[in-house]
């Protein structure tokens, strides 16, 4: 697989609906000079109304016209676009300094490697239980996907390890507990500020 495809296959879609597309894009295409021709090229296709790069959160957010450019038409538009990328290899070596940038970006080489040595989809006979499991498989190992079932699990942990107080105390006295709720309350905050954010 050629290093451009393998930076395509790596571009999941965060967000979609009739004319919009935003897309998560690899840290290779979020340096300046690529984020850039990136987005200028994504901008000259045709039905594209608009498209910007936000290279701290490594999206892309794409406006088009869908009786011209249907979502599958545009990703595959996109993906060819990156041929023509600069050449930034020292760049892609540095490590990011950008403090805007998610943490935890080791973690998408390991889960690359992982969806390698996964058999394809279509290796598997049609309507077998590996042909429905390999697809969804390969969608859920993405950074964003892993964090997103950790932060799950750590809330359902804090509710569990909590419940004997929420239900005997909190609930009961909820003014004399007011801090442990304005704990709780900004912490679903951010929780749904995160995901909102990875749509």
């Amino acid at each position: 697989m050629s290093r451009s495809a393998q930076l395509a296959s790596r571009i999941v879609v965060c967000h979609r609906e009739p004319g919009f597309l935003r897309l998560e894009l690899p840290a290779e295409l979020c340096t300046a000079a690529r984020a850039e021709a990136l987005e200028r090229g994504a901008a000259a296709l045709a039905g594209v109304r608009s498209a910007a790069v936000d290279r701290g959160w490594q999206r892309i957010s794409l406006r088009h016209d869908p009786a011209v450019l249907g979502t599958a038409q545009l990703a595959r538009r996109l993906a060819g676009l990156i041929d023509a990328l600069p050449d930034e290899t020292a760049a892609e070596s540095a490590p990011r300094t950008d403090a805007a940038a998610p943490a935890g970006g080791g973690l998408q080489p390991l889960l690359d490697r992982v969806r390698a040595a996964l058999p394809p989809a279509d290796a598997a006979p049609p309507g077998s239980l590996p042909a429905r499991l390999l697809p969804v498989l390969d969608s859920a190992l993405n950074e964003k996907a892993i964090l997103n079932f950790f932060n799950d699990i750590v809330v359902f942990y804090l509710v569990r390890v909590h419940w004997d107080l929420i239900t005997k105390q909190w609930l009961k006295q909820p003014l004399a507990h007011s801090n442990a709720w304005m704990t709780t309350f900004y912490l679903v905050f951010l929780l749904i500020r995160y995901r909102k954010s990875g749509r």
